[in-house]
């Protein structure tokens, strides 16, 4: 095909006359690109204003009660061991202690998170001796916590609960006939003077009588999931009262964390002076404040070692002399328990409690410190979800436990555990929807180099994906916010 012919002039020419025949053609181009300017623009300012929304994380929502209940049921089924109250291994690995404990078993904790620092035969079966009335205590605390209870409510001591009727080698605060005393003093009687009378009388105040009582003690250690632990009486003299060292500090941990004030009003009283006049039945009133026995706490190392305020000992032949010891310095507090200590009467016996607590203790002092996340990091972490039906979750730690740091660098552990840094891993954005319980970050605890512990940052809520239209929209957002 040849074009050589055609004059293009003409063509020009041609146009030029058609334009101005029909003036609004040459009009309409850019009216319409203006206003499809205008639209552009306008519909970018609201996408930016309306994107803007999702920088603004202080708006999210509070969690429902009901949502609420479904993140700690999620996460104390996923992460049952961190967020219970079972003790557990350290989250990093050190080199087994080389200490010199005498005692047959022996167990060390960090009271805060209930790692286990030191173990020796820890779970070997052996009668707790009278260790068991911290058992007794406990379930005191607790029917006074349920209203059940007072701890100024007046007991009759039963008879069978009578000094005068009890073994003759059986620890007592002297009870008897015709006697008034408080639930308050009958604590403190089991607390100080490891009175077995004191025990008997509780379980009668609560249960009517001792058969029941004990069911309820092997109910309490059934729920608590100590499965080796078992009773037949509440005063620990039965040889068939059985536990283990690892048992017994679990369950000292949860006692002490569950009533504080035990150890404040009870374990740390260095003494007890009774039958005081006001206890006395009306024929012996005469005799006031004289009849009553002054006796020492029982712990040894009360008001010896720095910072202990419990908790209480244990012997009888089957178990030797056993241990429950806590203390606490400059916030940290450490547990341990001893058991079937060496030593032929009292004074050996208690030379070896000594001397296996303080070698325990001071070890534990000076090699370790605890990092207390909830006074250092955020309790959550806000984070936008483009794409969603909701707008924000919050990403929570999965568990805040104390972390226990070691000695490694400084020159105390308390000095290291000030160096602790909390390393925060989060989605700028987490586009088209979240999962209640889902893992998006990560919190690092880091002494220097070294990973101390890593804790999964999870969603605190379902957040469903949006239609079509919005998961569009969201990928902008996303975009923009990354």
């Amino acid at each position: 095909m040849k074009f050589s012919n055609v004059d293009l002039s003409d063509f020009d020419l041609k146009k030029r006359n058609s334009d101005k025949k029909n003036p609004k053609n040459s009009k309409k181009i850019p009216v319409v690109l203006g206003t499809a300017f205008l639209i552009a623009a306008i519909l970018t300012a609201i996408f930016f204003l309306w994107s803007a929304s999702f920088f603004k994380t202080q708006n999210v929502k509070p969690l429902s009660e009901e949502q609420n209940s479904s993140l700690n049921a999620f996460l104390d089924q996923t992460y049952s061991l961190k967020r219970s109250e079972s003790l557990k291994p350290l989250p990093y690995p050190i080199v087994a202690a080389d200490l010199e404990v005498d005692s047959g078993a022996a167990i060390l904790v960090d009271a805060k998170n209930g790692c286990i620092l030191f173990e020796k035969n820890a779970d070997e079966v052996i009668p707790p001796a009278s260790i068991t009335k911290l058992f007794v205590m406990y379930i005191v605390f607790k029917e006074i916590e349920n209203g059940n209870l007072s701890l100024d409510e007046l007991v009759a001591p039963p008879e069978n609960s009578w000094a005068i009727n009890m073994p003759s080698d059986a620890s007592l605060m002297f009870l008897g006939q015709g006697q008034i005393v408080t639930v308050r003093e009958l604590l403190t009687g089991l607390a100080v003077a490891s009175g077995n009378d004191a025990a008997l009388a509780l379980a009668y105040k609560i249960s009517g009588s001792t058969k029941d009582f004990v069911a309820r003690m092997n109910y309490e250690a059934k729920i608590l999931g100590l499965t080796h632990t078992h009773f037949e009486e509440p005063s620990g003299y039965s040889e068939r009262n059985v536990t283990t060292a690892r048992e017994l500090a679990e369950f000292c941990r949860i006692y002490i964390n569950r009533y504080p004030e035990s150890l404040r009003d009870y374990h740390s009283a260095k003494e007890i002076l009774y039958p005081l006049g006001k206890n006395l039945p009306s024929w012996q009133k005469a005799k006031g404040d004289s009849t009553a026995i002054y006796q020492r706490n029982t712990n040894p190392l009360l008001g010896k070692m720095e910072g202990c305020d419990g908790l209480k000992t244990g012997f009888i032949y089957e178990s030797g002399y056993n241990l429950a010891l806590t203390a606490k310095r400059n916030g940290v507090r450490f547990l341990s328990v001893t058991m079937r200590g060496p030593g032929t009467g009292s004074k050996q016996g208690n030379f070896y409690r000594v001397k296996d607590g303080t070698t325990l203790m001071e070890w534990a002092f000076s090699s370790f410190a605890d990092y207390i996340p909830e006074n250092k990091i955020q309790k959550n972490y806000p984070v936008a979800v483009p794409g969603a039906k909701t707008k924000f979750v919050n990403l929570v730690p999965a568990w805040t436990n104390a972390v226990t740091v070691p000695h490694i660098s400084s020159q105390t552990a308390a000095e290291d555990a000030e160096n602790v840094t909390a390393e925060i891993q989060l989605p700028k954005c987490i586009y088209g929807g979240t999962k209640l319980g889902a893992v998006y970050g990560q919190i690092q605890y880091k002494l220097g180099n070294t990973v101390l512990e890593t804790v999964p940052l999870v969603a605190d809520r379902t957040a469903q994906k949006a239609g079509l239209w919005g998961q569009f929209w969201g990928k902008l957002v996303c975009l923009r916010i990354r």
